[in-house]
């Protein structure tokens, strides 16, 4: 996946999108509207942004996106954990559980990932 960088605004408007999707152009204007209190051309700048950086498509006036939410939120957790901790996962898990408590039921639920993934490889 391309590294797709999107400010907090842009963010909102994607996943407004990946809710809806396929969803008419007009409808979004509509949504937006609503949900973010924006006007018609407001909503179509930040459509063509992001048409613009490859994460979203306009046709026919229904918009789709390219890269799914899944593989969006992906590679931007990659990105954090190479960006602020070198590429380690050990270290940014032990950042995330120094300032909160595992439950049991998450440690567990952590473990099944990794034994599942281990399994994998």
């Amino acid at each position: 996946m391309t590294d797709i960088d999107l400010g907090n605004v842009q963010e909102r408007f994607a996943d407004i999108v990946w809710e809806h999707e396929p969803i008419a152009s007009g409808e979004l204007v509509k949504l937006c509207e609503k949900e973010l209190k924006w006007k018609k051309p407001t909503t179509y700048t930040v459509l063509r942004k992001l048409c613009e950086k490859g994460l979203l498509k306009n046709e026919g006036g229904v918009v789709t996106s390219l890269i799914s939410r899944e593989d969006f939120y992906s590679a931007k957790s990659e990105q954090i954990v190479e960006d602020s901790y070198k590429g380690s996962l050990p270290s940014f898990v032990a950042a995330f559980i120094s300032r909160k408590a595992l439950s049991s039921e998450e440690a567990e639920e952590i473990q099944k990932m990794i034994d599942a993934f281990k399994m994998e490889k």
